[in-house]
């Protein structure tokens, strides 16, 4: 199990809640999907292919608490639909999101492109910067050559 996995089962520890099978399923599902942006719907349905019994109350639930612990993020890229990656704090900034506006493609900016920014920004106005999420809509290149 990775450093990811253990800080997921720390969190999860110390705010009073046990890795269970359905909350280990919902992690291990998105951290298959990598990239993906599952939404919940997307997350329950490969969750209920190796657990049936699982609802998708469950999974609902489930999502709103590893949320809460800083166990997932969520995405909403304003298509009506919230995704969710997996939280790991790793030291590393979050990455950015390109979205097409034609194809709703995601595609991610791995690297933080706005450590000059953030720092000209705390200086200049006294504000100590602790998160930021940033999301860029344009055309992908397979929708960018249909136009």
């Amino acid at each position: 199990m990775n450093s990811c996995h253990e800080a997921y089962k720390l969190k999860l520890k110390e705010s009073g809640y046990k890795l269970t099978p359905q909350r280990l399923a919902i992690i291990h599902a998105i951290e298959e999907n990598k990239g993906r942006h599952l939404n919940t719907e997307e997350i329950y349905d490969i969750v209920k292919q190796r657990n049936p019994e699982m609802g998708l109350a469950t999974v609902y639930r489930t999502l709103q608490m590893l949320e809460e612990l800083e166990v997932v993020t969520s995405l909403n890229l304003e298509d009506g639909c919230v995704r969710y990656e997996l939280y790991c704090d790793d030291g590393s900034h979050h990455h950015h999101h390109l979205i097409c506006s034609n194809c709703s493609a995601v595609i991610e900016v791995e690297g933080d492109l706005l450590d000059q920014l953030e720092a000209k920004i705390e200086k200049e106005y006294d504000f100590k910067i602790v998160d930021h999420k940033l999301k860029f809509y344009g055309l992908c290149s397979k929708c960018k050559n249909l136009v």
